[in-house]
């Protein structure tokens, strides 16, 4: 599961009010290189909940390479866009797991790939 996935994902367990962002407890990280694309990741950028992706680069030991806010002109700024290139779409979860901020419902993660299905007792 790349960073940029888990920007996107939501626990729903039932009852639960704020289930984003979702804790990430790795097991196996994984860094695969991707081609650099800086139109794209200047089109996401205002997209993301920047602090949860901060939040996230943290829990998967990538934490420094972020700096705390996007910068004004982040479009145009090349180093700014190769960071976040890095932790969107190059740091993959490939083992762990996604844990719900409010129910402490844990998710799998295998082969790179979250379970958000909810078991028959949540």
């Amino acid at each position: 599961m790349r960073l940029l996935t888990h920007n996107m994902l939501a626990s729903h367990v039932k009852g639960v009010k704020n289930g984003f962002p979702m804790a990430i407890e790795p097991v196996d990280v994984e860094v695969k290189s991707v081609d650099f694309n800086p139109e794209f990741i200047a089109r996401m950028i205002p997209r993301l909940e920047w602090p949860a992706l901060c939040q996230a680069a943290q829990w998967v030991g990538h934490g420094d390479e972020l700096p705390a806010a996007v910068p004004e002109e982040y479009a145009e700024n090349e180093e700014f866009l190769k960071a976040a290139h890095h932790c969107l779409l190059e740091i993959e979860v490939m083992e762990g797991s996604l844990v719900c901020p409010e129910s402490g419902q844990k998710f799998p993660i295998l082969n790179g790939i979250p379970n958000m299905l909810l078991n028959a007792e949540a």
